[in-house]
């Protein structure tokens, strides 16, 4: 069940001991392999890779988003098939991975991508709820709307990973 919060990707945890000067000063396959776990899509990492050194995490951000705006759809798409969940915690309510589960079957089918949400504003209790009630809040949209959340969705989540790996120690 794909369910995306900020901060590192899920099944994947940032470099340990990296910071802005570490990321700035990185050989290129090094920062871009770090990037890929923020974001999967490789023309986004070689692009903000490629532009380093930067002088403050906001301008890293600010790069970051840029680079996100000018995805490509086939970069969204390859961004997008990166996207993994743990889904619930295994002691969730049977009733609570039913419904989650025929949520994202009815999200995939119509979208044709898992579904991506930043859940930086909620506590962890909250997450499932908002989960569930973000996908049904959008299934509502058309295909075009979709396209511009979950492209929203994709640097808000990219923001918080990005943060988490320039402010690891």
């Amino acid at each position: 069940m794909p369910v995306q919060s900020c901060g590192p990707a899920p099944g994947r945890a940032a470099p340990r001991g990296w910071d802005l000067r570490r990321f700035n000063a990185a050989p290129a396959a090094d920062a871009e392999a770090a990037l890929l776990e923020c974001l999967g899509s490789h023309r986004w990492a070689q692009r903000l890779a490629a532009h380093r050194p930067y002088p403050d995490t906001g301008a890293l951000i600010a790069a970051a988003d840029e680079a996100g705006y000018d995805l490509s759809p086939t970069d969204r798409a390859e961004a997008l098939s990166a996207e993994v969940s743990p889904g619930l915690r295994p002691d969730a309510p049977r009733s609570a991975h039913l419904a989650l589960a025929a949520a994202h079957a009815a999200y995939e089918s119509r979208f044709g991508h898992v579904f991506v949400i930043c859940l930086d504003d909620f506590l962890p209790a909250e997450h499932p709820d908002q989960v569930l009630a973000g996908i049904r809040a959008r299934l509502a949209h058309d295909p075009d709307q979709e396209r511009v959340v979950t492209a929203d969705e994709m640097r808000r989540l990219a923001r918080g990973r990005i943060i988490e790996l320039v402010s690891s120690q």
